[in-house]
Formats: structure tokens, C-alpha cells, sequence
């Protein structure tokens, strides 16, 4: 499966191709007060206010200063997420691709669709529809309305 394949602080991280809208530079990004800490808060990509979630911060609580965007469809709209390096795209071997329980309990779940390797390196396949919760999609409705 070809996917685009990014890191997210040291986590080597990937996502179906065609999840994938576009890459970007990091945009102007406004808080959103009462989301997730995980959440950057929203920015207006393309002329849409578009939430921003921190992978790096989602997967691994901690932070650092974004690289790149990477907008990705969901089932409500875009969403960018904010990611280190973009290595590429590559292909992905799924049937190696295996979820372990460890990993994917807790809040990674909701982006974490399986494991896998590149080389020696551990991956992990992101499931981008699942990346946003519903709070986070009504701060920002509240924030475009106010």
C-alpha cells in the first residue's frame, strides 16, 4: 500500500496515500480553548477553518515546533496534522502490519491503525478518520461562529 511517511518526534509514522490531501508549510495556527491538549488549536487552510492535532503530542505527550502540515479527509472535513520531517512515500507492507495491544490501548488508539517496519525501524500506520474528537469539532465550530 503506498503511504507517506513522516516523523512525528523520534516515531517513525505513516498514512494511506489516500488520506492524504496535500503537504504544507506549518500555517497560522489560533488556540482553541477546551480541546484536548493534543489539539494546536485551528488554522484557515485553503479558506477553511481547520482544526490542527500535534501527532507527536497525540502519540507521545510531548511537543515540538512542527515541520510540516499534512492535510489529511476525514469523515467531518480536513484536519492538519502537525508532523517533524516528511521522509516520503513509500510503500507499505500491510500484511506485516500487525496492531499490537500495548500500543494501541488509550488515546493512541484513536490514530493508531497498525504496526509495522520499515527496515529496522518500527511504524506506525495512522488512521486518520478517527483522528479528531467530537469536542475539538465543536471548539471549532464555536470559534468560527463567535
Amino acid at each position: 500500500m503506498a503511504a507517506l511517511v513522516f516523523r512525528a518526534g523520534p516515531l517513525l509514522c505513516a498514512l494511506r496515500l489516500d488520506e492524504v490531501v496535500e503537504t504544507m508549510r506549518p500555517l497560522e495556527t489560533q488556540p482553541l480553548a477546551g480541546t484536548p491538549p493534543f489539539v494546536l488549536g485551528i488554522c484557515v487552510m485553503r479558506g477553511v477553518p481547520t482544526p490542527v492535532i500535534d501527532v507527536s503530542r497525540l502519540l507521545r505527550g510531548d511537543q515540538g515546533e512542527p515541520e510540516r502540515y499534512v492535510a489529511v479527509r476525514t469523515e467531518r472535513g480536513a484536519v492538519a496534522l502537525a508532523t517533524g520531517e516528511i521522509i516520503g512515500i513509500r510503500n507499505v507492507d500491510t500484511s506485516a502490519t500487525g496492531g499490537h495491544p500495548a500500543l494501541l490501548g488509550g488515546r493512541s488508539s484513536r490514530l493508531v491503525a497498525g504496526v509495522g517496519t520499515i527496515g529496522a525501524e518500527p511504524l506506525l500506520l495512522l488512521q486518520s478518520m478517527r483522528a479528531v474528537p467530537d469536542e475539538v469539532w465543536e471548539a471549532a465550530a464555536a470559534a468560527v461562529t463567535s
